[in-house]
């Protein structure tokens, strides 16, 4: 039997829905490990905290307000993936470099949500 594994995707923001535009990444926030060498060999390793995330490109429109984007903070930001799960970003925080920045072409803006952590719910 066939399953959909990728494709449609749904962005929301604290429940609104956004235009979101071709692909979009998440992270989890899992801890991010690396190995501690020596001369000698392999020591063990460490681990250091990252950021939970979500990012990807949304299209902008005439009611779109780029400044109340750019200003988010203490959000919930869902990402609802076509194969039926749904990545939960709680009390989020907008983190683009230099504010927002659209492109005409296609109308596209890239926004990065950044939060403590992240759950998938299925």
């Amino acid at each position: 039997m066939a399953q959909r594994r990728a494709g449609i995707i749904f962005l929301k923001i604290d429940g609104e829905q956004f235009d979101a535009k071709g692909s979009f990444t998440y992270g989890m926030g899992k801890p991010n490990r690396e190995s501690i060498m020596g001369s000698d060999g392999f020591h063990g390793y460490k681990e250091m905290p990252q950021a939970a995330f979500i990012e990807g490109e949304i299209t902008d429109s005439k009611d779109l307000d780029v400044d109340k984007l750019a200003a988010i903070t203490d959000s919930t930001i869902t990402l609802e993936l076509a194969n039926s799960k749904v990545v939960v970003l709680r009390n989020a925080f907008s983190t683009n470099k230099d504010g927002l920045s659209g492109q005409t072409e296609e109308g596209n803006i890239p926004v990065r949500f950044e939060g403590a952590s992240a759950e998938e719910v299925r």
